[in-house]
């Protein structure tokens, strides 16, 4: 997918997002989708929230260990000043940003960009996860990724906290997380 024109010759720019539970491969689609963008000559940046310092502060890193440089921010309003002269925009962990991630993805559109998406759909109990239902149905694009349930190999679309740590945003990977499918995830739950 590259910058669509219209007849006139505007730039035309889509949202595409890419979501799952942990350990599915979404921050890997996101930096393939950003790796192919570049050879192709697009000017792309990158950007995490300043929460996310788990495997780097520069860089996203996808859970095997696949990484790209990226911006960290500390809220969606930067990534407006930052992505002025970007083709193609990367978002990771989208679901730990403020609700104004949404308004700032819809700028980067009608400004003729290229916006991709990755976060969890879904936060541990199951729920919505912040912004990224209202990013699901403004998208053009959507990839749902699956990881596969640790429990019977079934497709897992849920990320279960083992820990006893409350609260819906907690950072973290296997030390705290097991993707599950449906079945194992109720079971698990109760």
């Amino acid at each position: 997918m590259f910058i669509e024109q219209n007849i006139t010759g505007e730039r035309r720019g889509w949202i595409e997002v890419i979501c799952g539970s942990m350990f599915s491969g979404k921050t890997e689609e996101l930096i393939r989708r950003l790796k192919r963008a570049k050879i192709a000559n697009l000017k792309i940046e990158i950007y995490k929230p300043a929460a996310d310092t788990r495997y780097d502060v520069t860089k996203i890193v996808s859970h095997d260990a696949n990484a790209i440089a990226s911006t960290q921010v500390a809220n969606s309003a930067e990534i407006l000043a930052l992505a002025e002269h970007a083709q193609v925009v990367g978002i990771d962990e989208a679901q730990f940003f403020d609700e104004g991630i949404i308004a700032v993805c819809e700028t980067l559109v009608m400004q003729g960009k290229r916006v991709i998406v990755a976060g969890l759909d879904m936060d541990y109990l199951g729920n919505p996860f912040g912004p990224m239902p209202a990013l699901l149905s403004i998208a053009e694009y959507v990839t749902k990724v699956h990881a596969i349930c640790v429990s019977c190999g079934n497709l897992a679309q849920f990320s279960y906290r083992f820990s006893d740590e409350s609260g819906q945003v907690l950072v973290g990977a296997v030390e705290r997380y097991k993707p599950l499918c449906r079945s194992c995830f109720n079971e698990a739950l109760h």
